[in-house]
C-alpha cells in the first residue's frame, strides 16, 4: 500500500504507482483482449491514491504517474486513452483528436480541482488533446471509485485484476461484449463473446 500523504509525492511511492498502473493496464489488455485503434476509458482519483476522499487532495504528481505506467502499456500497443474528468465537469473525457474523427468536441481545459490531476496529466501530455462530453470506450480501469460506467459500450463484463490497488486506490476494471439478441431460436458467433473483434 501507498504511504502517507506526507510523501504523496516522493520518488519512492511515485515510482510504485507507475509500476501499478502498468500491471494493471497489462492485465486488463489480456483479459479484455484489446488491439490498436481501441479506447480505454479511465477514472482515477489522485486523492484516494494517496488515502485520501475522493475529490477532497488533488495530486498532481502522483495524477502523472498513474498516466505515465498506464501509458507505458497502451502506447506501443496503439490503445487510445481517455482520461474522464472529474464531476466538476460532469465526466467529460480529454482524448487525442486522432482517436475520435468527426466527434462532437466541447471546450474545456481541466485543472487539478476541476477536472482532475489524472485528467489534467493526460491534456497536457497528448499531442492533439480534445474534450468530450461523452463516449462508447471498449473497456475501462476505475481508480478509486470515479463511476466510469457512463462511458463504456454494451454490454459491460467485471474484469478481475490482481493488480487490485494503485496507491491505496481500489481498482475496477470492466471489458466490454456486443448484446446478444433474438431469443431462443437465435445463432450466436463464439468469437464475439468475448469482445470486439479486430477490424
Amino acid at each position: 500500500m501507498a504511504g502517507t500523504i506526507h510523501e504523496a509525492d516522493s520518488p519512492e511511492l511515485l515510482a510504485q504507482i507507475r509500476q501499478e498502473a502498468a500491471q494493471a493496464a497489462s492485465e486488463l489488455v489480456e483479459a479484455a483482449k484489446l488491439h490498436r485503434g481501441q479506447i480505454v476509458v479511465i477514472g482515477c482519483s489522485s486523492s484516494e491514491a494517496v488515502g485520501k476522499k475522493v475529490g477532497s487532495w488533488s495530486t498532481p504528481e502522483v495524477g502523472q504517474a498513474i498516466y505515465d505506467g498506464l501509458a507505458s502499456i497502451f502506447d506501443p500497443l496503439g490503445i487510445y486513452l481517455a482520461a474522464q474528468c472529474c464531476e466538476h465537469l460532469n465526466r467529460a473525457l480529454i482524448v487525442e483528436r486522432e482517436a475520435v474523427p468527426g466527434a462532437d468536441i466541447v471546450n474545456v481545459v481541466p485543472q487539478p480541482k476541476a477536472g482532475g490531476s489524472f485528467a489534467t496529466a493526460a491534456y497536457h501530455t497528448f499531442r492533439h488533446p480534445v474534450a468530450l462530453e461523452e463516449i462508447r470506450a471498449d473497456a475501462g480501469l476505475d481508480i478509486g471509485g470515479t463511476l466510469i460506467g457512463m462511458h463504456l459500450k454494451k454490454v459491460a463484463v467485471p474484469v478481475r485484476l490482481t493488480q487490485n490497488h494503485i496507491g491505496e486506490a481500489m481498482v475496477l476494471a470492466a471489458r466490454v461484449r456486443p448484446k446478444f439478441i433474438g431469443g431462443e431460436r437465435a445463432a450466436y458467433d463464439p468469437a464475439l463473446k468475448d469482445g470486439y473483434p479486430e477490424e
